[in-house]
């Protein structure tokens, strides 16, 4: 039998490519971004409680009533606008799942939509199912400062989406109040619609903000919203999040998802209602992170390696240009074989795999887990 496969180019995914790796050759794991430690455990009781108390079938299409209360609170707290939470919020399975559906409610056969690289690795392939154009747009090299010009002459008649992603995985650049102006005077007047990821809202450092698209109201009537409970509260492999949208956007939101997943998991909603209601879960995550990111940082000081210090997210990118010539993809093999240490190449999420020569390390570890390493690349 043959098959015609929608996603002819489409490689393995470069997170579990470089973790079985890792697992190989007995390396350290710094290339996944998923945190080196657990969830609180008053939130795994509170999952517990609501199986035992039987929590157990389906939840509501769009999503536990008292979650989606409180993410309409907390989107008013954080100076964006008031989203109904019948109407225009949804529980999703992860924010991959949202980014999915969005484009599938929204984009057409031919419709192009402009993804800022490096862009994570889920969106093009999206857009590619939905028979929509990616167009891509690089970040400028060295600063990854976004390339106004390159984004305003790469809208056309035809465009659809912009999708947006602050703060940045896998530069950790976070959007500026210049930026959101500049993307508000691109799309005014136009019928184009953003798409913004803002799954690691919360990790923002050296007394920055993250400007959420849901605090812009040109934009935010143009927006789908997207967040992760996995970022926020450490628990990736649970795979829930969340989409912000006016409602001519939701309900074109949830005919796709009704058919793609339904309903999210029934404890974990109702457990996540009750414990976000102490905001110190996810208002202290800025320091803590900000935390491990200079502890890292400063234990890869006295390497060969030359730090990008992010603004935002909980990676970090390392500069090996001093150290080799091989492109990213090789030297991140070479560092995971030979060295014990495992990172991602940004290379993968450029369109035409642009050389920086750096690579992404994921600092949500434990100390010495993060020590052990640094001594490791210290030593190159």
């Amino acid at each position: 039998m043959e098959i015609n496969s929608k996603l002819p180019n489409a490689e393995r995914s470069i997170f579990p490519v470089m973790t079985k790796l890792a697992q190989k050759h007995g390396a350290l794991n710094l290339a996944q971004g998923f945190p080196g430690f657990g969830a609180d455990p008053k939130l795994i009781e509170m999952i517990c409680h609501y199986m035992k108390k039987g929590f157990n079938q389906y939840a509501p299409l769009t999503g536990v009533m008292s979650l989606k209360e409180s993410l309409s609170e907390k989107a008013v707290d954080a100076g964006g606008r008031y989203y109904h939470p019948e109407r225009e919020v949804c529980v999703t399975a992860g924010a991959t799942q949202a980014i999915n559906t969005a484009i599938t409610a929204v984009v057409s056969g031919g419709d192009e939509v402009i993804i800022i690289d490096p862009s994570y690795d889920c969106y093009e392939p999206a857009v590619l199912l939905s028979k929509g154009v990616p167009v891509r747009c690089a970040l400028k090299k060295g600063s990854y400062e976004v390339d106004w010009e390159n984004v305003k002459n790469s809208v056309s008649l035809k465009t659809r989406v912009i999708m947006i992603n602050s703060p940045h995985n896998p530069t950790g650049m976070v959007w500026s109040k210049h930026d959101i102006d500049t993307l508000v005077d691109i799309v005014k007047d136009s019928n184009i619609l953003i798409i913004s990821d803002e799954v690691y809202e919360h990790l923002v450092y050296d007394g920055k903000s993250h400007i959420s698209i849901a605090s812009v109201p040109e934009l935010a009537e143009r927006s789908f919203v997207i967040y992760s409970f996995g970022k926020t509260y450490h628990l990736t492999g649970w795979r829930a999040g969340y989409v912000l949208a006016p409602k001519f956007l939701m309900d074109e939101f949830v005919k796709s998802h009704q058919f793609q997943i339904y309903a999210v998991n029934t404890p974990i909603q109702h457990a996540i209602a009750d414990y976000s209601q102490d905001k110190s879960t996810h208002l202290a995550l800025g320091e803590f992170f900000q935390e491990k990111r200079d502890f890292f940082l400063n234990c890869v000081s006295g390497s060969r390696f030359l730090a990008l210090k992010p603004s935002g997210t909980y990676f970090a990118l390392l500069d090996y240009s001093n150290i080799s010539n091989q492109n990213d993809r090789e030297f991140a093999n070479r560092l995971t074989i030979d060295h014990g240490v495992a990172s991602i190449p940004i290379s993968v999420f450029f369109k035409d795999k642009r050389q920086d020569q750096v690579l992404r390390f994921c600092f949500a570890k434990e100390n010495d887990e993060l020590e052990c390493a640094a001594e490791k690349l210290v030593k190159i």
